[in-house]
């Protein structure tokens, strides 16, 4: 309540547009953004290849995805925003949901899964979170995964009290109540949501974006398919490509910077060699210093100006 929740901060000195947005498209769907981006399997096959070959770790396209969107998402803080109440707010930390099934069949049980990662991990530690977690709900006698506890709760009641619990959730959502609990529990409250279609054998879709939660990306990766491409010589190949769907929610940054944040995820999946280091501490406290040097100098010319108004008025 009051510009406070449990999985975000109110962002302040925001332009006019950015504050207006939310009160002319209340809900999330009303703001979506439809995106289609080709991504080439080549890069990503060579890198997959070249791992399982000298490291032996065995890396799959949605791991790749995963990590490449962890790694936008941290150096393009503005994607990790939410709206909730009309009110924009940074998130506190970077996390994916993704759904999985055990078995490729219409009768098997669907399992949503929520990582949470700082968005300084390599791609080495960003699989090892995914796997683990992975594992750790497949395993035989596995303790039922917190989202479908909570799901499996609210579905044994009457539909009337459903309606009513939900009701009360959406209230306390609203307006900063939510407990902590239950907003790690719900893989709608996350910085992106991610299929891959590939699995079963579908391009890509748009997804919706769902107005419950704080969702504002949704990312679909289709199937492998095997297209003509020109050069700029007008040389005619055939290459291998899969589609990414993505839904954005457009009140939280502008065009350009999510065009700028698509084409930075584009670069690390053309070349995920990029993710294999991941972002030092060392790294850190130089930004750190940096912005504490552009907010000395912001302060000093500021000074600057008042002596020289000072002044004028004095000579």
């Amino acid at each position: 309540m009051f510009g406070r929740r449990a999985d975000g901060r109110r962002v302040k000195n925001l332009m006019v547009i950015e504050k207006a947005g939310p009160y002319f498209m209340p809900q999330r769907i009303d703001g979506v953004n439809l995106y289609k981006q080709q991504i080439k399997c080549k890069p990503m096959d060579d890198f997959i290849l070249k791992e399982r070959q000298e490291t032996g770790v065995h890396f799959n396209y949605t791991e790749i995805l995963i990590a490449a969107c962890v790694r936008m998402i941290y150096e393009r803080p503005k994607v990790n925003r939410f709206i909730m109440n009309c009110q924009i707010f940074q998130r506190n930390e970077i996390t994916v949901s993704m759904a999985i099934k055990p078995k490729l069949t219409d009768d098997s049980d669907e399992i949503t899964l929520k990582f949470h990662f700082t968005g300084r991990e390599n791609i080495y530690e960003v699989k090892k979170i995914v796997d683990d977690e992975i594992k750790k709900n497949l395993a035989q006698g596995a303790e039922v995964h917190k989202t479908t506890k909570a799901a499996g709760i609210l579905g044994k009641i009457p539909y009337w009290m459903f309606k009513f619990a939900m009701k009360m959730i959406r209230f306390l959502d609203r307006y900063g109540l939510l407990p902590k609990s239950l907003i790690n529990a719900s893989p709608f409250h996350t910085s992106i949501f991610v299929t891959d279609l590939k699995s079963i054998k579908l391009n890509k879709v748009y997804h919706h974006l769902y107005n419950f939660g704080t969702t504002t990306m949704f990312g679909a990766l289709g199937k492998v398919n095997y297209v003509p491409v020109s050069d700029r010589d007008g040389n005619i190949h055939t290459e291998k490509i899969m589609d990414l769907g993505l839904s954005l929610d457009e009140r939280v940054a502008d065009g350009l910077y999510y065009g700028n944040s698509v084409r930075l995820l584009t670069k690390y999946l053309d070349n995920p060699e990029l993710l294999k280091q991941s972002l030092s501490e060392v790294e850190l406290k130089g930004k750190a210093k940096k912005m504490s040097k552009k907010k000395l100098d912001k302060k000093e010319r500021r000074l600057r100006k008042k002596k020289e108004r000072l002044d004028k008025k004095l000579g």
